[in-house]
């Protein structure tokens, strides 16, 4: 619904279709088969001045909000999720600094992010700590003008082709998720050491990497916000609004496999007609619309809470977040469907889709933690609930 988007907006939109036309749908499947990372789209985002558009106008960015971040990733997923997280993930390792860091931090890095000089990964999740963020078992211990961090993280999207890294660890484990602090770290720090690639499913032109650090010393003045046990709230707040990008990615998947699909089951004769033309696959393109067009605009509801700074955005935030990407894993199994046996095969786009869909359910808060913030948010909101009710639960008969 283009007409409901600022105008501003719809010049991002308009920018990131034509890069994802241009520069991503003709490359898309060899960079699924290869697994190289996607520079010459970065490239192409630079060009048209899309990279680090989050960030603050004070710092080389365009200052535009987590709305228009989300229309681009929706653009470039619409061609390939790959490429959608390939640049989504940057506003994901920036928001960190954005949020929470000292003066000088965000003058010494965001302005080489806004123009793409340089990209960030986010390294909080560790191989025990997936959902239970808090409990990391990385570690950095004070000395002297240092920091010296030990541990590995897990799940790094860009792994190998950032440079910059926001990383989580616990400078104070007896207070728990208050003793969680976070650091900048740059590429060849000494100890700090990219590990092994994961060979994943789906998305799989961005490289998602370990990290190790061995006794890798870092400067004081790399400690985010220049304060210790800032970490954990630094990071809820940053997938607070990093999610509704991931709901976005989902969006673009779902819209991209719809469209394969329509254009299929206008092509494809049956019995004498097209596809399309029986009443149980036009009801089934007609589910697939109605839920994307539904996430869409959730996902936008979120985006604009957020750029509007109303309090508590979680909920929204973990609503977008579950419901988009439930309904691109919905929609690309169905599009899948529809192509029948050309749909399991590699010569066509459409299992792609499916498979860069997966992971949108997964990362960044699986699916069930969404629904437990969900669940908790309305706990909270259940006695103001009540209050407004001329019936009272007490009055419920029990």
């Amino acid at each position: 619904m283009k007409e409901l988007l600022p105008k501003k907006t719809q010049e991002f939109q308009a920018r990131a279709r034509e890069v994802a036309e241009k520069y991503v749908r003709p490359v898309a499947a060899e960079l699924d088969r290869t697994g190289e990372y996607p520079w010459s789209v970065i490239r192409a985002l630079q060009e048209y001045q899309l990279m680090g558009i989050w960030v603050p106008e004070e710092y080389g960015g365009q200052g535009a909000g987590v709305l228009d971040m989300c229309v681009v990733v929706e653009e470039l997923s619409r061609a390939c999720g790959g490429v959608g997280v390939a640049y989504a993930v940057n506003a994901l390792g920036s928001f960190p600094i954005i949020l929470g860091g000292t003066e000088e931090q965000k003058r010494r890095y965001l302005p080489d992010i806004t123009t793409g000089a340089r990209l960030i990964a986010f390294g909080l999740s560790e191989k025990w700590s997936g959902s239970d963020a808090g409990s990391l078992i990385a570690r950095a211990v004070s000395d002297g003008d240092d920091y010296v961090i030990n541990g590995e993280k897990k799940w790094n999207t860009n792994g190998n082709a950032a440079s910059i890294y926001t990383v989580y660890a616990s400078t104070n484990p007896e207070r728990g998720t208050r003793g969680v602090s976070a650091f900048i770290v740059e590429k060849g720090t000494p100890g700090f050491e990219i590990g092994k690639r994961e060979d994943t499913m789906g998305i799989r032109c961005v490289p998602v990497h370990e990290l190790y650090f061995r006794n890798c010393r870092v400067p004081a003045t790399q400690l985010l916000g220049g304060k210790e046990g800032m970490g954990f709230a630094n990071a809820m707040m940053t997938l607070d609004r990093a999610r509704p990008g991931v709901a976005a990615q989902a969006v673009g998947l779902a819209q991209g496999a719809f469209e394969w699909a329509v254009r299929y089951a206008s092509e494809r004769q049956q019995f004498g007609q097209s596809v399309m033309s029986f009443q149980a696959n036009q009801f089934l393109l007609a589910d697939m619309a109605t839920q994307i067009e539904a996430a869409r605009q959730l996902v936008y509801t979120a985006a604009r809470a957020i750029d509007a700074q109303l309090p508590n955005p979680s909920k929204l935030a973990a609503m977008c977040k579950v419901f988009a990407t439930d309904t691109a894993m919905r929609v690309t199994t169905d599009a899948v469907q529809l192509f029948g046996g050309y749909g399991y095969c590699r010569d066509y786009p459409i299992e792609k889709y499916m498979r860069d869909a997966k992971i949108t359910q997964i990362y960044e808060g699986t699916n069930q933690i969404q629904r437990v913030v969900i669940g908790r948010a309305l706990t909270k909101e259940a006695g103001a609930i009540a209050g407004h009710l001329e019936v009272k639960v007490e009055h419920f008969p029990k």
